[in-house]
């Protein structure tokens, strides 16, 4: 009942705000989910796939994932990638999908600096049907009436196009990245009926991270991921321990102040076989929801290819009608 409630204050208001960007904990895994001018850095075909149950055991808490695809075209000095991305909450259910384009500046041997912009297809949808009205007359779970003509009955969805920018600067040691999303702050109109709209703002993430080499078997990578709408500030701060570039482990930290604390988090994961890397978080809560649930689990597989692509123009193939 208390969902229900919860969920009544959000989708009464005529126009709804909110951070539109989902929240993942190991974000140093999977780069180019949050900067688009990531695509192709990671020097091969790169796939990612990541789940996150957040809040167990908290009625109607958030629950999604998203799976990419990007890889570098080197004659084209380019990078290209596709990503999908869901999430639920409750009555509220999210689909994203994303087209990329970047490309690439080789400033050194060991500087690498790319500029990318993606072309975002969003859906919200809500479903009436899981809402419950104070006033509403409901009867062994039929809807008789909401008596609000703000809430649904059904299931109602809409769509919006976007665009998101980026730019990111990589070397062995070194990466600096900041992005964009919605930088055309679309509207998304869920009913025509119920005037319920939503509004995304325009989101800036900064991330940082730098590789420190211990000793042969030995290294450690500081992390920090900054999101902002210039209104709020939500920042990450972690750091990963790896051994044999092979098994690694890490923490970190999501908030900076009493409002702001929200998890500290656990990881672990390895490499597989060399091209596949499985991890695995655990966030603890630190807020006041704390004692709502039982905190929050993510996994992520990342499949790389680990060989060139597009390292040179194809052969031209030339007919010669006497051998047909």
């Amino acid at each position: 009942m208390r969902l229900f409630k919860i969920l009544f204050l959000i989708f009464s208001a005529i126009q709804a705000f909110g951070q539109q960007t989902v929240q993942y904990s190991m974000y140093m895994l999977n780069p180019y989910h949050y900067n688009t001018a990531y695509s192709g850095l990671d020097e091969s075909l790169s796939l990612t796939a990541v789940f996150r149950k957040q809040w167990t055991g908290f009625n109607g808490s958030p629950i999604g994932g998203n799976f990419n695809v990007h890889l570098p075209i080197e004659y084209l000095n380019s990078g290209f990638g596709l990503a999908i991305e869901f999430d639920k909450i409750g009555a509220y259910e999210n689909l994203q999908g994303k087209f990329s384009y970047n490309y690439i500046i080789d400033l050194n041997t060991n500087y690498k600096l790319s500029l990318g912009g993606a072309f975002r297809y969003l859906q919200r949808s809500v479903n009436g049907e899981l809402l419950r009205a104070p006033d509403g007359d409901y009867e062994n779970g039929a809807i008789l009436s909401h008596n609000d003509n703000l809430i649904p009955f059904s299931k109602v969805s809409s769509n919006a196009f976007t665009c998101d920018a980026g730019i990111y600067l990589k070397s062995n040691n070194l990466d600096l990245g900041m992005a964009v999303q919605h930088l055309t702050n679309p509207t998304i109109k869920l009913d025509a009926n119920v005037f319920m709209q939503q509004f995304f703002i325009r989101n800036f993430i900064f991330n940082f991270s730098y590789l420190i080499e211990i000793n042969e078997l030995f290294s450690l990578k500081p992390t920090l991921l900054l999101k902002t709408d210039f209104i709020k500030v939500q920042p990450e701060l972690g750091i990963i321990f790896d051994y044999r570039n092979n098994i690694f482990g890490g923490i970190s930290l999501r908030g900076y102040d009493e409002k702001s604390l929200d998890a500290f988090m656990i990881m672990a994961g390895l490499k597989i076989a060399n091209k596949f890397t499985l991890a695995y978080a655990y966030d603890i809560g630190i807020s006041g929801l704390n004692n709502f649930h039982s905190g929050s689990h993510e996994i992520i597989l990342n499949y790389n290819l680990r060989e060139p692509i597009g390292k040179e123009l194809p052969s031209k193939v030339i007919y010669n009608p006497r051998f047909f």
